[in-house]
């Protein structure tokens, strides 16, 4: 991997700084870590199977025939599944795992070509390469909420793919609740510096409220989209937050330590990145922004909470095994193990009527 680290005129900042910004603040409704039944973010509106009658699988092949096709399906796994490579997700789909360690291991899943699909409470490790934890490559409306991913790095940083990886001109994505550790390569949004054509105009995804452990770089690295990451908790990263090739991204309120660059726009692409960063509490960190960006609010509603209340609420509500009765579509909001309500001055609560391709 080439880095280079370019100055000048466009005033870059490479700021180890250990104090946070200050930001407006109101009082967070119940409990700071409290599960959603929809998500938050760009992937608002994703629904997944809906109401449809759960089916439970154990095996890799009754998975397989589980979630193909485009009718409104949910589909529950028990139990850990070895497979090879990955399996493909139709549209309309709910997964979800069943109690505190169901998932996937050795591989992961794909979503291509599909829409409107929902993963919760998986535990998904060691996706050999070329398998990606979860691939998300032209698809749309996707919500990945409360699942375990790992693998471990003992391994040349190419044994495995990707965590998540989210390509191809992918769309209205939202990435809440979920942990990683033990990894090289985090999370890639957009693939390649020579995929403009397709990637322009897409690619808009909402990290909120995931803990990043031992994860090297990509937390996430984004080229060409826009993102929003708030609320996130980083432990251990070389290079965490990464806009590249024109990407516009809003980092606010998340909590970084033991993290060599908290935040850069300039490496490894012939084209900088933007950014608007505050509220974080970098720990020491570095950050590298050489170009301020645009997207100074989110173009939904949304609350984020202060990063003094981030590393409890990520650290006690994030992964799987954390959210009870699992029911969705139904109405009820599963409850979340093991988190209280943020004690406080809890939140920023932001609103925008712009549109989310904007």
């Amino acid at each position: 991997m080439r880095t280079h680290l370019r100055t000048g005129s466009r005033g870059l900042t490479a700021l180890a700084a250990g104090t946070v910004a200050v930001v407006a603040v109101a009082l967070l409704p119940g409990s700071a870590g409290a599960a959603e039944t929809s998500p938050v973010g760009y992937g608002a509106g994703t629904t997944g199977g809906g109401s449809s009658a759960a089916v439970t699988v154990t095996s890799l092949d009754a998975f397989k025939t589980a979630v193909t096709g485009t009718a409104a399906k949910t589909v529950k796994v028990s139990g850990i599944i070895s497979l090879s490579g990955q399996v493909d997700v139709g549209s309309n789909t709910t997964v979800l795992g069943v109690g505190s360690s169901s998932g996937f291991t050795g591989g992961g899943l794909r979503l291509k070509n599909s829409t409107n699909i929902v993963i919760r409470n998986l535990n998904i490790s060691k996706p050999v390469a070329p398998a990606d934890g979860i691939t998300v490559q032209k698809s749309t409306k996707v919500w990945i909420d409360h699942n375990t991913f790992s693998a471990d790095r003992d391994h040349d940083k190419d044994y495995y793919d990707g965590l998540l990886d989210i390509t191809h001109a992918s769309d209205q994505v939202t990435v809440s609740w979920n942990t990683f550790k033990d990894h090289y390569k985090g999370s890639l949004v957009g693939h390649s510096d020579s995929n403009a054509s397709e990637d322009t105009g897409h690619l808009h995804v909402t990290y909120h409220h995931n803990y990043f452990n031992n994860v090297n770089s990509r937390i996430p690295s984004l080229r060409f989209g826009t993102g929003h990451f708030y609320d996130n908790y980083v432990v251990g990263a070389s290079t965490a937050v990464h806009s590249r090739m024109g990407a516009q991204m809003l980092v606010e309120n998340n909590v970084f330590r033991s993290t060599e660059v908290a935040i850069t726009t300039i490496r490894d692409s012939d084209e900088d990145g933007y950014v608007v960063e505050r509220g974080n509490d970098l720990g020491g960190a570095a950050t590298e922004i050489s170009q301020v960006g645009t997207l100074t609010q989110a173009p939904y509603s949304y609350t984020a909470e202060p990063a003094s209340s981030v590393v409890s609420s990520v650290t006690g509500g994030a992964g799987a095994g954390k959210i009870q009765g699992l029911s969705f579509g139904s109405g009820r909001a599963p409850a979340l193990v093991g988190v209280r309500p943020a004690a406080g001055p809890a939140a920023t609560r932001r609103r925008s009527g712009a549109s989310p391709s904007a």
